[in-house]
């Protein structure tokens, strides 16, 4: 956990939920009234979250007692109590709708992600995430992914070289990109993996005569043509599936020999689990 930009998302999110003040609970509730509430889990999944949680509530009232009885990563199923919280009434009620927006939303993709590493189970396949994040959440969706099982692809743009389409077309050709990417990390002394997509054969024989890369993305690729780019590969460098690839058709992706298969709906498009916190 990055305590530094978990601290800063628990800040800003507080401030955009309290504003000057949450009148509902201190019009209707005495201001020293005391209070229990338990985190219940009302369908089946993946729980994520919870170590967020409990810093949700220290950030807000280091004082509120809270006993976990269900960790990140377990597998939960309705009526579970996934944890209890007791103090201050009017903390448990400010922290109450940002803790379930995190556990819900983490929760859904942890389930996602966890169903989908299932299915890859049988094969050498990981299941990678990308960048289609919600903007300001990616830390948190990240952080599900890895929980439910799957492997972070590249944080941000600071952290990899991911030549794309559009690097390829705007640096006038493949060679020209690569090169130009690996003169760059020699000018300012950076250790970056570098990974280029390419969308046919064609463009994947420019790489390999090329060369000075480390990972291969093959996107929107047939299966035949995938197959084929394997092959082509042979192992020389990390191979990736990209685009289009959904529940329905992962392993028949795995199936063609990729190392990493990246699914953007594992964080797009994600229904989130339903869990509730209810005074007792």
């Amino acid at each position: 956990m990055d305590k530094q930009i978990i601290d800063n998302f628990i800040k800003n999110a507080i401030a955009e939920d309290q504003g000057d003040g949450d009148h509902t609970s201190l019009s209707t509730i005495p201001s020293n009234a005391q209070g229990q509430a338990k985190l219940l889990i009302k369908e089946a999944g993946i729980l994520a979250g919870v170590a967020l949680a409990l810093q949700i509530f220290n950030h807000i009232d280091p004082k509120l007692q809270v006993e976990v009885f269900i960790n990140d990563g377990a597998t939960v199923k309705y009526g579970d109590i996934a944890l209890t919280v007791s103090g201050s009434t009017h903390s448990i009620l400010l922290a109450e709708r940002l803790v379930l927006n995190c556990m819900q939303r983490m929760s859904g993709i942890a389930t996602k992600t966890n169903h989908i590493v299932k299915l890859l189970e049988p094969y050498h396949t990981k299941l990678l995430d990308t960048r289609k994040t919600t903007p300001g959440l990616r830390y948190l969706e990240k952080w599900a992914v890895r929980i439910g099982g799957g492997v972070n692809h590249r944080i941000g743009l600071y952290d990899m070289i991911l030549i794309k389409d559009n690097h390829v077309d705007y640096a006038g050709g493949i060679a020209n990109a690569i090169n130009a990417a690996n003169q760059y990390l020699k000018n300012h002394s950076k250790a970056l993996q570098i990974e280029i997509e390419v969308r046919d054969l064609k463009e994947l024989d420019q790489v390999l005569e090329t060369k000075g890369i480390d990972r291969i993305m093959l996107d929107n690729f047939s299966f035949e043509d995938l197959k084929a780019a394997v092959k082509m590969i042979d192992g020389k460098y990390i191979t990736e599936a990209s685009g289009g690839i959904v529940e329905e058709n992962v392993t028949a992706y795995a199936e063609c020999g990729v190392d990493f298969i990246s699914m953007g709906a594992l964080t797009h498009s994600v229904k989130s689990l339903d869990i509730s916190l209810k005074a007792f």
